[in-house]
């Protein structure tokens, strides 16, 4: 891990406890005891403290100290504080009047003079994100990208005045940060996910609203429109007239907004309808909700300053994130898509969408609703291969629906896929699981790491993307729908 590049030195000499020591955690702990801080780091892991005691990190049991001598918690996000029942740690913190932050929320006290971008939503901040910072970058800002997207806040360089940081905000991270006031809030789209963490819906609603704190002009909220939830967010703080206030929409018109139809991305924030770019050129932005995340990330960068022309030419060139739609290779003209990050359904359906002869990887361990919702794209899918807990649920659900077998392992699912390509011109081999990774790997990057592993070694002719015709569906031909 990076060394931590933040001075934290408003904490120095005082107690700062830190709960969960992963990745975020255990900067948070270093830039702290690098400051000079009294760090009492724990974790309820033993592997996780071994690896902050071979850091020099200061161990201290949290389950025993006296709270009253504690300035600050500083608790990993993916530790419960409130549902469905707190940590014990963070429990006695909480009633001892502790403050409970996250390492974020240290970025925001150590670097009051940057510029602040975040991006929220249930699906798609991560590529919103990097499509941000792509684009800030070739633009030659001074920008820095991190937080739920995989680097630890306090590992990010100091940015001065004019310096921008590009944040993928979690829910869980937005309610452990208290300072921030986003110059450029992006929400994306809301659908019921980690509700146990929020007490329910409408808790995780209040929790993703956090984006928009505090915010006034000349701050920019930017908002999807796609669903009723965040459609009615946008029409509520269109009205307040606090903050200016952006739709944008993968698949509708949105006056005074951004947004696609029919593969075009249009920029309407002047009232002048202006076709921007046509999306046929991103090859790594496929289907609406790509759509929806280039509107944003337009959005963003143009509200940033950013010349739309220099925008444009930056969406042709964005790479792409792995495990998000990642084609992985093209071989005998059959393309392999690793989108290992869609953790549920309503991601899945995302990619299911975007091509029209799909040879599907699905299952690991089920949410809630398992495939529902997923019915309208089942006349796309030629063969489901199912892996993992969910193996046999799935295949009743798509049973006389969908042929079915059950591969079992990621490995023995793409072998299949591959002889199945094979007879099947035109198809695309899909790894979109609709499930949680957990039966069998530690998180989905490894799940998409092993899909990686398995394509590449299958035989035949590799190809160039431009000779798989699959990635051209009719569904996303300009004037199409996808």
């Amino acid at each position: 891990m990076p060394t931590p590049r933040i001075d934290l030195g408003f904490f120095a000499g005082l107690p700062v406890a830190v709960l969960g020591l992963g990745k975020s955690g255990l900067a948070a702990a270093k830039a702290l005891h690098a400051a000079g801080a009294e760090v009492w780091a724990w974790d309820d892991n033993e592997d996780a403290r071994a690896k902050a005691r071979a850091d020099d990190i200061p161990l201290v049991d949290l389950n025993s100290v006296n709270w009253q001598e504690v300035t600050s918690l500083i608790l990993s996000p993916g530790i419960p504080h409130s549902f469905p029942r707190p940590h014990p740690i963070a429990a006695a913190a909480k009633q001892h009047n502790v403050e409970i932050i996250g390492d974020i929320e240290l970025l925001a006290r150590a670097q009051r003079n940057a510029i602040y971008t975040g991006i929220t939503g249930t699906n798609g901040k991560s590529t919103t994100t990097a499509l941000i910072g792509h684009i800030l970058k070739l633009s030659a800002r001074q920008v820095e990208v991190g937080g739920n997207l995989g680097t630890p806040a306090l590992t990010l360089e100091p940015l001065d005045s004019g310096g921008i940081y590009v944040l993928e905000m979690s829910s869980y991270q937005l309610e452990l940060t208290l300072s921030i006031t986003f110059d450029v809030a992006v929400l994306l789209n809301i659908t019921p996910d980690h509700l146990d963490r929020h007490g329910g819906i409408e808790g995780y609603i209040k929790a993703k609203r956090l984006i928009f704190h505090r915010q006034t002009r000349p701050r920019s909220a930017i908002i999807g429109v796609d669903d009723a939830t965040c459609r009615g967010i946008y029409e509520e703080l269109k009205q307040r007239d606090e903050q200016t206030v952006i739709g944008i929409s993968g698949e509708r018109a949105t006056p005074g907004g951004v947004y696609v139809e029919n593969g075009i991305l249009i920029d309407d924030t002047e009232g002048k309808r202006v076709s921007a770019i046509d999306l046929a050129e991103c090859p790594s932005l496929p289907g609406s909700h790509n759509g929806q995340n280039a509107a944003a990330a337009y959005a963003a960068c143009k509200a940033l300053g950013v010349d739309p022309a220099v925008i444009c030419a930056c969406l042709r060139s964005f790479p792409g994130l792995a495990h998000r739609q990642q084609i992985v290779a093209v071989i005998e003209d059959v393309p392999y898509v690793n989108d290992s990050k869609a953790t549920n359904a309503d991601a899945a359906a995302k990619a299911l969408a975007c091509y029209d002869r799909i040879l599907w990887i699905a299952g690991g361990r089920a949410k809630d609703g398992g495939l529902a919702g997923l019915e309208p794209f089942y006349g796309r899918i030629a063969h489901a291969f199912l892996i993992g807990e969910a193996a046999n649920d799935f295949a009743r659900t798509l049973e006389g629906h969908v042929p079915v077998s059950l591969s079992g392992t990621i490995a023995q699912a793409v072998t299949a896929a591959a002889d199945a390509a094979s007879r099947l011109p035109g198809s695309v081999v899909l790894l979109s699981p609709a499930c949680a990774s957990f039966d069998q790997f530690s998180n989905f990057e490894k799940r998409g790491e092993a899909f990686v592993a398995a394509v590449e070694a299958l035989p035949g002719r590799r190809g160039e993307l431009a000779g798989a015709k699959a990635l051209r569906p009719a569904s996303l031909e300009k004037g199409g729908a996808a």
